[in-house]
């Protein structure tokens, strides 16, 4: 991994921010390079992906029924867009997120947004009632109690969702 510390943060305006490039080989993806800055000062970060092999823009949709699908590979570049009908959609662009993981994984950084979301809406009861219901759902998908639809768009092909249970189809 390349690494260059103490440069100019474009937030802070501090030289405590960090840059890294890491090229990794993803199964059924190919290479893969993995950008990310982090500010020891403000703790401003950013991540991005992108396939060293250029693929078409692709759309990945597939449908989650059991717990052996929690270890299912997820690729989302900021690219990407992720959308989970009637629980969330994930928007592509500059401040969007970055990363590789798993179903699992993915499921737990959106109960995190949900949670964090519900927090902020202090006074609002039914907000709080449907963040409640919404984790609770997810987590009985994890156990593979309830079904759940994952699509993932996106034009440059950087993103992807790596199971044959995925439906693929070109954007």
């Amino acid at each position: 991994m390349a690494e260059m510390k103490g440069q100019d943060c474009m937030m802070c305006g501090k030289k405590e921010l960090t840059l890294h490039e890491e090229e990794i080989d993803i199964p059924h993806f190919g290479k893969t390079f993995v950008f990310g800055m982090y500010c020891v000062a403000c703790g401003y970060r950013k991540s991005d992906l992108e396939a060293s092999e250029k693929h078409p823009g692709m759309q990945f949709t597939i449908e989650i029924d059991s717990e052996d699908d929690m270890s299912i590979k997820v690729v989302k570049a900021s690219t990407g867009t992720i959308k989970i009908p009637r629980i969330i959609t994930m928007e592509s662009g500059e401040g969007s997120e970055s990363f590789v993981t798993n179903i699992e994984g993915l499921i737990e950084r959106i109960k995190k947004i949900i949670q964090s979301a519900a927090d902020a809406e202090t006074e609002d009861k039914a907000a709080k009632k449907k963040a409640k219901n919404m984790i609770k759902k997810l987590n009985n998908v994890v156990l593979g109690r309830e079904k759940l639809k994952i699509v993932i768009s996106d034009k440059s092909g950087n993103s992807a969702i790596i199971s044959d249970k995925a439906v693929k189809k070109k954007l």
